[in-house]
């Protein structure tokens, strides 16, 4: 049967609001864009800080753009949120738990892999610095596996002890607010997911479209 995971975190939050406590939560997040719409939607029901742990960001000036980008969007919105920095180490975090899936296509098993490392991840901080949940801003994106992404936080909440905040966060529009939010403050929006072979698939995609396109002119 198909889960509906946005209503799931919608009964948490009602939980949560009929306790009358707002309870801490830590956002895993993948870029300022992505994580636009869902933190203006989060920030009135949680005490949030912002995980920053994408080791996947395989190209580091790449990273580097994305996290200032996700720094000066919390600044510009003024939310009282800090934003930790994780380890950036793409060969060790993610690299060589890849190989072998290198050949594989976007939204396939490479890509479970890298929501694993970087759920994983976020869950074993949330549990060690005491916050009350954990998330991840994955989900905003239509082109992300839901499924995946709340198995896998399913998964670690269990291994860590800790709740899971289940979400597809793009219901309710939240996705095309996501890029509302970007254009108001003129922020960067990458066209790729971040690791080198969505990079080259993403720009294989762009050139066998310009040669069609040029082919039917």
């Amino acid at each position: 049967m198909k889960i509906n995971y946005d209503l799931k975190m919608e009964e948490t939050i009602k939980e949560i609001k009929e306790k009358g406590e707002k309870k801490k939560l830590l956002v895993h997040s993948c870029c300022g864009p992505c994580s636009s719409a869902v933190l203006e939607y989060l920030n009135n029901f949680f005490e949030i800080d912002i995980y920053f742990y994408n080791p996947n960001i395989t190209i580091e000036y790449e990273y580097q753009h994305r996290i200032i980008e996700q720094k000066e969007m919390i600044e510009k919105l003024e939310y009282n949120m800090n934003v930790i920095e994780g380890k950036y180490d793409p060969k060790d975090d993610f690299f060589d738990k890849v190989k072998g899936l290198e050949k594989e296509k976007e939204g396939g098993t490479r890509c479970y892999t890298c929501y694993d490392i970087r759920i994983g991840e976020t869950a074993r901080k949330a549990k060690e610095e005491n916050y009350d949940f954990f998330t991840t801003v994955l989900s905003i994106s239509p082109m992300k596996n839901v499924n995946y992404i709340n198995e896998l936080g399913e998964k670690y909440s269990k291994e860590y002890k800790i709740p899971f905040l289940y979400a597809d966060f793009k219901k309710k529009n939240r996705y095309l607010r996501s890029i509302q939010i970007s254009k108001e403050l003129n922020m960067y929006r990458q066209d790729y997911c971040g690791c080198i072979f969505s990079k080259i698939e993403r720009e294989n995609y762009e050139k066998e479209k310009a040669e069609k396109e040029k082919i039917n002119d």
